[in-house]
């Protein structure tokens, strides 16, 4: 398969401190197993070879423990950023010429998740510049992120919520300047655009992000029947 994926890692992770103040969120473990081997074991499944994973917060720890990925069958690259980040879109642009020009398909480091990646399409169809996952909104939000307009494109605001999950296209992000960045204001601007598209899940998924949905997913992998991690 030639199309690359990214690993979102280099976030602080703050809501989960004191557990992130000596371990970056996506390895911190999850039923005996750091959370980004999940997103690497799916990506190699899924026939992916070669993926990118941004670090920023003690990101040699994530260089220390996954090496290259020749574990798992993939060829690993790392992109640095500075202390504190470049926020989502800004790590993306400052990887862009690791990823190249073609689609790659971008995940969030922090989410737990059971979705089979071989569902993600491996191109996108122009003017398409994004396609994203998305979930139902669980119960700790107080609203969605998006919707789906008639035909089927995502609009900027509905009752779903984006799962961390998605296609993206360079020319997303090429008439932007490097620095930090988010990248959900992006998306928004071309969902106004009519430019990305999306599916739902509703399989196993969960945001870790606080030390309660961080003990609720331990017991959603037990349920799936994870197994535990030996490396």
């Amino acid at each position: 398969m030639s199309v690359k994926a990214m690993i979102l890692a280099a976030g602080r992770g703050e809501r989960l401190r004191p557990l992130t103040d000596h371990t970056p969120k996506p390895l911190l473990p999850i039923n005996g197993k750091p959370m980004i081997i999940y997103h690497l074991e799916r990506l190699a499944e899924a026939g992916v070879e070669e993926v990118l994973i941004n670090h920023a917060w003690l990101g040699e720890q994530f260089e220390s423990l996954l090496g290259d990925g020749r574990y798992w069958g993939l060829k690993i690259r790392y992109s640095p950023e500075p202390p504190g980040g470049l926020e989502t879109a800004g790590g993306i642009i400052n990887a862009l010429p690791i990823l190249g020009d073609a689609p790659f398909w971008l995940i969030n480091g922090d989410v737990f998740s059971d979705f089979d990646f071989g569902l993600l399409p491996q191109t996108l169809v122009e003017p398409l510049l994004a396609h994203c996952v998305l979930v139902p909104t669980p119960a700790f939000k107080a609203q969605g992120d998006f919707g789906f307009t008639l035909d089927g494109m995502l609009e900027p605001a509905g009752q779903w919520t984006f799962s961390g999950i998605s296609v993206q296209h360079p020319a997303l992000f090429e008439a932007l300047t490097p620095g930090r960045l988010a990248l959900a204001p992006i998306l928004r601007q071309a969902m106004a655009n009519q430019q990305v598209s999306g599916q739902v899940y509703q399989g196993l998924w969960s945001d870790v992000g606080t030390p309660e949905r961080y003990v609720a997913s331990h017991y959603l992998g037990i349920e799936q029947g994870e197994n535990q991690f030996h490396f």
